[in-house]
């Protein structure tokens, strides 16, 4: 690992000795991951490691897990009475993180049970090839020796699988598999118009890219004998999905708590949606209304592209001009079509934030053309649900949210992971900007409620699935029959869902959360409160669960942060 220190923090030179412990386990946790996941550095902009990719052993991943365990013990033993507020804020911070990893890894075992190895290489590719942090040739070069190095990550993997693998979970890497090798010759095409058809390097880059097809060949053929022995129970189960819930931090809710809230936002975003289909059209039934809304769409997947990126720069304009957030000064945001390989398992769109540490962090704003090639994929862009998504995925949603985040320079704040935050941040900002007057037409109204349908059926069937209540087939068909959602979407949806229990419900939770904090502030300060300062000391904080942002709020831990001329 090259030397970091121009680029980290620097370390407490005064205050207590156990803030600056803690900031030295701190950067030594982060300095460990950055060696043992290369995609890890390689997101955040730190590309010492951008030739490598992880170790994917069996051997590996229990190293990994012991390095977390003697990491918690050494928090544990600082005794946050002897370290200033921020400190020990940030030591909880440590805890909460390093007891979820930990979970993961020894109770969740997703490692053990899911075949995983084509997301090490897709991502590690991807990474290089989208974002524009050096010259084409200079990444083709990296991408070449991760290439090079994917036939060892595939065959590592292998040994990792215990005796129940989920047949649902390695028939998706099995698909996978399959779709991956069209990203390797969409660098290889590049390589040919950048580095030249004869040159040395581009010689390398296709020798690199059939070797990995080759590898990805056989590794699939395994696949296909791991599924003779597979099972289909992937259900997390009600003791460990409880303690889950517990290590996420919210606010003290319960599994039951939470799924309360799904059936009750379900309840209240059905009659919104039924009242603004009324106001789209009084003598329509609303399912005749929605088959409108879904059938006003670009008839291309470039206009719809254009139509996504038209949207999310209106919306820009819009927070800037009514004063809803201060905007991190550069951000840029691309849109570009969801690759091949990723589109089963993110079927609408989804964010990549920009790398905290590259000279010119962009975000990637990602939309999936269809899944499987099916023709109704168009009517999920609609015109009204591209408003929607580009508000939840753009401005004023995780684009901003985590432009901002990154500038905070807490490398625990950085590693620790709070989607009920991130997502429910989106959400939020879905309702948050049409009770400002953006895109609030009732037919906007209509696909913002038919989204909320949607969050709120993925606490439910979080919930349910892990608990073992219901299956697949059973979790589709309710999507279907909520959401009005085209089939294949939905199918990609819950399968989704079997394998990251608590991060589904994380979306609506969140937003519900949020508007809980909101009104508790509306409170506290009475005329004091503003909007804006709200948004900007929960967005310059950091990625945060929200429990955490409420005691920011409260004075605790130092406080808020909030960028330059905010206050």
């Amino acid at each position: 690992m090259s030397d970091l220190s121009s680029i980290l923090p620097p370390l407490p030179l005064d205050g207590p000795e156990a803030d600056r412990r803690h900031e030295e386990l701190v950067r030594g946790r982060f300095e460990r991951q950055l060696h043992s996941f290369p995609n890890f550095g390689t997101y955040l902009g730190i590309h010492a490691e951008d030739g490598r990719l992880a170790d994917l052993s069996r051997h590996a991943v229990l190293e990994e897990l012991a390095a977390e365990q003697r990491f918690l013990t050494d928090i544990e033993s600082l005794d946050g009475a002897d370290m200033s507020p921020p400190g020990s804020f940030e030591r909880e911070l440590s805890l909460l993180s390093v007891r979820r990893s930990i979970f993961d890894t020894e109770t969740q075992r997703l490692w053990e049970r899911k075949a995983s190895a084509t997301d090490e290489v897709g991502d590690g590719l991807f990474l290089l090839f989208a974002r524009n942090f050096a010259p084409l040739s200079e990444r083709l070069d990296s991408i070449a020796s991760r290439l090079e190095a994917a036939p060892i990550a595939l065959e590592q993997s292998k040994d990792r699988l215990g005796d129940r693998p989920v047949r649902l979970w390695n028939e998706l890497e099995l698909d996978a598999a399959g779709s991956l090798p069209s990203l390797f010759d969409e660098v290889v095409a590049a390589g040919r118009s950048e580095l030249g058809e004869d040159s040395a390097e581009q010689r390398r880059l296709e020798a690199a890219s059939d070797g990995a097809r080759k590898a990805l060949e056989d590794y699939s053929g395994w696949l296909r004998e791991l599924l003779g022995r597979s099972v289909d129970d992937f259900a997390l189960g009600s003791e460990a999905y409880d303690e889950l819930i517990s290590l996420r931090a919210f606010d003290g809710l319960t599994t039951d708590e939470i799924l309360e809230i799904g059936h009750e936002q379900l309840a209240v975003n059905h009659e919104g949606r039924r009242a603004a289909a009324r106001e789209v059209d009084p003598s329509a039934s609303e399912a005749e209304v929605l088959d409108r809304i879904k059938s006003d769409h670009p008839e291309r997947f470039e206009e719809a592209l254009a139509a996504y990126q038209e949207v999310m720069f209106r919306a820009r304009d819009f927070v800037a001009e009514r004063g809803l957030g201060t905007l991190p000064a550069g951000e840029t945001l691309s849109v570009i079509p969801t690759p091949e390989y990723l589109r089963r398992v993110m079927p609408f769109a989804a964010y990549f934030s920009p790398a905290k540490f590259d000279a010119d962090p962009r975000g990637l704003y990602i939309v999936t053309p269809s899944v499987d090639d099916d023709p109704g994929a168009m009517r999920e862009h609609n015109h009204a649900s591209i408003s929607n998504t580009s508000i939840h995925e753009a401005y004023p949603g995780h684009h901003h949210q985590l432009s901002a985040a990154m500038r905070h320079p807490s490398l625990a704040r950085l590693m620790v992971d709070a989607p009920e935050f991130v997502e429910g941040w989106g959400m939020y900002c879905e309702q948050m900007m049409r009770e400002q007057g953006f895109d609030a037409t009732p037919r906007h109204r209509v696909i913002m409620y038919t989204d909320a349908i949607w969050r709120a059926c993925r606490i439910i069937l979080d919930i349910r699935l892990h608990r073992g209540e219901i299956g697949v087939d059973e979790a589709i068909d309710f999507l279907v029959e909520h959401t009005g959602f085209e089939r294949p979407n939905a199918t990609a949806e819950v399968h989704r869902y079997t394998y990251t229990p608590t991060y589904q419900l994380s979306y609506l939770l969140g937003k519900v959360l949020l508007l809980r904090l909101r009104d508790d502030e509306q409170r506290r300060l009475g005329t004091d409160f503003s909007l804006g300062r709200f948004h900007d000391a929960l967005l310059y904080s950091g990625s945060l669960p929200i429990s955490f942002h409420r005691r920011l709020l409260a004075g605790e831990g130092g406080g808020a942060t909030l960028p330059a001329g905010a206050a």
